[in-house]
C-alpha cells in the first residue's frame, strides 16, 4: 500500500539527519593536518615523545604500587600510542594529498611555462635563421667596392668616348669650312678666269 504523502519532486525538501552536520573549511583543516604532519616529522617531536615514554615507563616501574598510573603491561600507554598513531596516519595522508595537489598544479604550470619557453625559442630560432638569410643576401663591402670600380671604369670609358666624339665633331666643321673656302676660292678663280676671257 503506497504511503499517504509521497514526496513530490517539485517540492524542495531536506533529508533528516540523525547526526549534526559539521561545517568547517577544508582549507583550514588541511592546514591543521599539514602543520600536525610537519610537527610529527621533526626531531623535536621525536625527542619529546621519547622523553614522555621514558618518564612514563620509569615512573610506573619505580613508583610505589598504589601510586602507579599504569602498571607493568603498560596498557594505558599502549592505548595512548595506538590512539596517537590512528589519528596521525590519516592526518599525514591528508597532508600528503594536499602536497600532491600542489605538486600537480605546480607541474602543470611548469609544463605550460616550458611549452611557452619552447615556443619562444622556436620563434627566435626562426627569426635568427631569417636574419642570417637576409644577411647572406646582402652585398659585402668587397663586392660593393668591386661593383663601384667597374662602374667608375665604365663611366671613364664613356667620358673618353664622348671626348673623342667631341674632338671629331670639332675637327669635322673645320674640315668642312676649309672645303667650303676651297670651293669658294675655286669658284672665284673660275669667275675671274671667265671674265678675263670675256
Amino acid at each position: 500500500m503506497p504511503s499517504a504523502n509521497p514526496p513530490r519532486l517539485n517540492t524542495p525538501g531536506r533529508e533528516r539527519q540523525w547526526l549534526p552536520r559539521l561545517k568547517f573549511s577544508a582549507d583550514t583543516f588541511g592546514e591543521f593536518a599539514e602543520g600536525f604532519a610537519r610537527f610529527m616529522g621533526t626531531a623535536r617531536f621525536l625527542i619529546w615523545m621519547t622523553i614522555f615514554i621514558v618518564v612514563w615507563l620509569v615512573y610506573n616501574a619505580v613508583a610505589p604500587e598504589n601510586a602507579r598510573i599504569d602498571p607493568f603491561p603498560f596498557i594505558f600507554l599502549t592505548l595512548v600510542l595506538s590512539l596517537q598513531a590512528s589519528y596521525a596516519a590519516p592526518l599525514i595522508l591528508l597532508a600528503q594529498n594536499r602536497q600532491d595537489d600542489r605538486d600537480r598544479v605546480s607541474l602543470e604550470h611548469d609544463r605550460e611555462v616550458s611549452a611557452q619557453s619552447r615556443a619562444d625559442m622556436d620563434f627566435l630560432a626562426r627569426e635568427l635563421a631569417s636574419l642570417r638569410m637576409r644577411v647572406n643576401d646582402m652585398p659585402t663591402r668587397d663586392f660593393l667596392r668591386s661593383e663601384l670600380r667597374d662602374l667608375l671604369e665604365e663611366l671613364k670609358g664613356e667620358d673618353s668616348e664622348e671626348a673623342g666624339e667631341d674632338d671629331e665633331r670639332a675637327q669635322r666643321p673645320a674640315a668642312s669650312d676649309s672645303r667650303r673656302e676651297r670651293r669658294r676660292e675655286g669658284a672665284h678663280r673660275q669667275g675671274e678666269g671667265s671674265r678675263k676671257q670675256g
